[in-house]
């Protein structure tokens, strides 16, 4: 499924990876902060949240790292890139 139609139509759970301070310096609105180093310690958390997952972080390499993990658990998720082009895809909703 295309990460842009998921965020549009509200279909899961946006998830920045970055750390707690990068998080709070901006992020999408509505996002949850699950720092990529506390995603095996949090794993009956993540899969409590609404599927699919789209994981974004400063550049792409920390959420694509969270995605080959969560996904070899059996957690369908998608990797969004930078937590800036996941805000933009947001923001067009209407």
């Amino acid at each position: 499924m295309e990460v842009a139609k998921i965020i549009k139509e509200k279909l899961g759970t946006i998830v920045d990876v970055r750390s707690y301070d990068e998080f709070m310096g901006g992020h999408v609105a509505g996002s949850i902060n699950t720092p990529l180093n506390e995603i095996p310690h949090r794993m009956q958390e993540i899969q409590e949240l609404k599927a699919p997952l789209i994981l974004c972080c400063a550049s792409g390499n920390r959420s694509g790292q969270a995605q080959h993990f969560l996904t070899q658990h059996g957690i369908e998720c998608y990797n969004g890139g930078s937590w800036l082009d996941v805000n933009y895809y947001q923001s067009q909703i209407s």
